[in-house]
């Protein structure tokens, strides 16, 4: 009984070794296909996406808020600047509509002035030569009144006279002298008045001068004006896109999660994938990537900027973009893998 206990012993476990050996075999091609098959779904299937969890922690997050804030802040300055501008450009345009309402009155009283100074310059000449004439007869006659005065004297001395009527004769010696002296000084009173009238003197100068800095501060104020006008349309542009900057960012997953200031699951979506994806659509979460698969929720939201992840499977690179989904079981934000529709009948 040994030796035939043995042989069968022997025997049983042979045949056991063999099926534990196809087993294994079998087990092993089962697993290879089914990694294949895997492989290959994940390969034409494209409803697939790949489940994310930000937190208002994120340094995207952070870095992103901080960003929207500084823009912001220029922003209002750039605004406040634009409002400084214009109610400059506003105040210098009623400066410079007065200036020019006084350069047309300058240019006037210039007219005006220069006729007249040539009027009273041809008048002043011909009394100046009438001036000249009187002088000269006036003159002879005080001759006659110098020769006058010698007499009186002589007479005086000889007694032929009193005092009194030599001190009045004097006196009107005296008178005369004066008179000549004064018209004398009217002659150069009046010809210093032709100076002025015929010819450009100081204060003529000083008008005109008066005149080119009116039009030069009008000039400057025109310059002054077309620049504000030119920083204020090259600020106002700024801050459009400054605006539409802002608004792009604060539309991105990473600025919600900070302004909600809590957690959410969102989904990176392949480009490849982007046929499937609508607001609404329902979300799967399968058993073994494939299987089994149970409706874990809906798409909330869909982002359109640009963001890349790794191939859950082939771990390639990828282009797509983010959606904000609305589980009703967080556990399924833990998956690898979610499908837009059911990967397989079941």
């Amino acid at each position: 009984m040994g030796p035939m206990l043995q042989n069968v012993l022997r025997k049983t476990i042979l045949f056991l070794y063999r099926v534990f050996a196809i087993f294994v075999l079998y087990a092993v091609l089962f697993g290879v296909l089914a990694y294949i098959c895997v492989m290959g779904l994940y390969a034409v299937n494209t409803s697939w996406i790949t489940p994310i969890v930000l937190s208002p922690s994120d340094d995207k997050s952070l870095n992103l808020t901080e960003w929207v804030l500084t823009t912001q802040i220029t922003v209002d300055n750039l605004v406040l600047d634009v409002k400084r501008q214009n109610d400059s450009a506003a105040e210098m345009k009623i400066h410079r509509a007065t200036l020019l309402g006084l350069e047309p009155q300058l240019e006037i009283a210039i007219e005006r002035e220069s006729q007249h100074n040539m009027m009273a310059g041809r008048q002043l000449t011909t009394l100046e030569q009438q001036k000249l004439a009187d002088n000269a007869r006036t003159r002879a006659s005080l001759n006659q009144v110098i020769e006058l005065e010698g007499n009186t004297k002589r007479e005086l001395a000889a007694g032929l006279i009193t005092k009194k009527d030599a001190a009045a004769q004097l006196l009107s010696v005296n008178q005369a002298q004066n008179v000549y002296t004064d018209s004398r000084i009217n002659v150069v009173l009046l010809k210093d008045n032709l100076l002025q009238k015929n010819t450009i003197d100081t204060r003529a100068l000083d008008v005109l001068d008066k005149k080119a800095a009116l039009r030069s501060q009008i000039t400057q104020l025109g310059i002054a004006i077309a620049m504000a006008e030119k920083q204020s349309q090259t600020e106002s542009v700024q801050i459009g896109r400054s605006k539409s900057a802002i608004m792009t960012m604060t539309q991105t997953p990473y600025f919600i999660v900070k302004s909600q200031g809590r957690t959410a699951t969102f989904a990176f979506v392949p480009y490849d994938n982007k046929g499937e994806i609508a607001i609404g659509a329902r979300v799967y979460d399968c058993y073994l990537k494939v299987l089994g698969c149970r409706d874990v929720g809906a798409i909330k939201q869909v982002f359109s900027s640009e963001e890349h992840s790794a191939h859950p499977m082939f771990r390639t690179d990828l282009r797509g973009f983010l959606v904000q989904l609305n589980l009703e079981n967080q556990e399924s934000a833990k998956s690898k893998t979610l499908f837009v529709s059911r990967p397989l009948l079941f």
